[in-house]
């Protein structure tokens, strides 16, 4: 008798790999205009001069990064070839839940020579680290691209976008040319900075807007002819799958986990052929996936905040005040050993920037004189992907029993 394996046979993907987050694209599609600007901003590199700063702005799953790695290597294939131009070092960062100490302590290991060792993780300051940097960049010589990614979740970045670009002019680097690429999902982020930073950075700003369904189907088509065995997957599902992440967010990583999860859907179904049915049943498991990942994402606090009001919501106690919210959510922080945040005014904060992001909905009532005027707070997501995603991430059997 055969085991749970046996007798499984691919019949729908021949590459499955180019339907996954990770994959590089040789070709991008549907940037041409961003493409062009960031070249134009990067052309100094192939003359051997100091480079522009870049930024590059957008929602996540845009295509800023996957652009970025392109330009990259092409870049890299250019300087080979020209003698005017310097030797290209690219550095790639990803900013989140990094310190400024982490990040550029990354980047001196990433120059040290390699029988060297590491720079210390206690001990030195940022300036140390910051100081041992520019050594080893005018050790290296030529031209330093330094690509950070999601770089406005640096703490202190206005000290790194101060420093770095004007190490020249201020004499830390005499032997090295550094140029910086910051990638933002948010769209304000220049306007957080502050003044003199603003003035001195003088990057170029490139924006990546939303796809269009007829973009998201020159993408997808491109993906499916690759990821599926001939006639394996209907234009239609690619049609509902561009459809329905148009209708979202423009974002093509999500059309991208459409067609991959219709297609896991089609193979558990044993159908040889993706239809835009397996699509509709897909952006349901996407749709709950991508919540996890989004309540992952917040901070311990903020995530005692959603159970509580996820456990409000079960108990039929919503929409809730935050006084309310509060106790609960202090019942539940120190269920799990944490220190509470202690002020009324601190749970409010989080409760706003939930309601930001799109996890809470809030009601305000104005009661005149008599009631006052103040807020009231529920779940605007299923409170069961709150509990189960809680529940994956911390042990259920130390976490609280009630």
């Amino acid at each position: 008798m055969g085991g749970p394996f046996s007798g499984l046979t691919e019949t729908i993907f021949a590459d499955k790999s180019v339907l996954n987050e990770s994959y590089q694209p040789e070709e991008i599609l549907e940037r041409d205009e961003e493409i062009e600007s960031f070249s134009h901003a990067l052309q100094d590199v192939l003359f051997g001069r100091e480079p522009e700063n870049v930024f590059l702005y957008g929602k996540a799953g845009l295509g800023k990064t996957a652009v970025t790695k392109y330009m990259m290597d092409e870049l890299r294939s250019e300087v080979a070839v020209r003698e005017e131009a310097n030797d290209l070092h690219v550095h790639e960062i990803n900013c989140n839940g990094k310190t400024l100490f982490m990040v550029v302590r990354r980047l001196v290991n990433d120059l040290l020579p390699e029988d060297s060792s590491p720079f210390p993780k206690r001990g030195l300051g940022t300036g140390d680290a910051f100081d041992e940097l520019y050594d080893q960049l005018d050790r290296l010589g030529g031209t330093h691209l330094v690509v950070f990614d999601e770089i406005d979740h640096l703490d202190d970045v206005n000290t790194l976008l101060y420093e770095l670009p004007r190490a020249r002019s201020n004499g830390h680097i005499t032997d090295s040319l550094v140029g910086i690429i910051g990638i933002s999902n948010n769209y304000t982020f220049r306007q957080s900075l502050s003044a003199k930073v603003k003035d001195t950075l003088m990057e170029t700003e490139i924006s990546f807007s939303p796809y269009d369904a007829g973009e998201l189907r020159t993408i997808l088509h491109n993906r499916a002819d690759r990821a599926f065995v001939d006639g394996a997957c209907d234009d239609s599902a690619i049609a509902k799958a561009a459809a329905l992440s148009a209708q979202d967010m423009g974002n093509a990583r999500q059309a991208i986990d459409l067609l991959r999860v219709g297609a896991e859907v089609a193979e558990r179904e044993n159908d040889e052929v993706v239809s835009d049915g397996h699509i509709a049943d897909a952006r349901t498991l996407v749709q709950r996936g991508r919540l996890r990942n989004k309540i992952r994402d917040q901070t311990e606090h903020a995530q005692y905040i959603l159970e509580t009001i996820a456990k409000l919501d079960q108990q039929g106690e919503v929409p809730a005040r935050s006084k309310q919210i509060q106790k609960g959510y202090e019942r539940i922080a120190d269920a799990y050993g944490a220190s509470p945040l202690t002020t009324l005014k601190s749970i409010q904060d989080h409760l706003s920037d939930l309601h930001m992001l799109g996890f809470l909905l809030r009601h305000e009532r104005n009661y005149g004189l008599k009631g006052g005027q103040y807020y009231e707070y529920e779940l605007d997501l299923d409170p069961e992907i709150v509990l189960e995603t809680r529940a994956d991430i911390v042990d259920v059997e130390d976490g609280p029993s009630n």
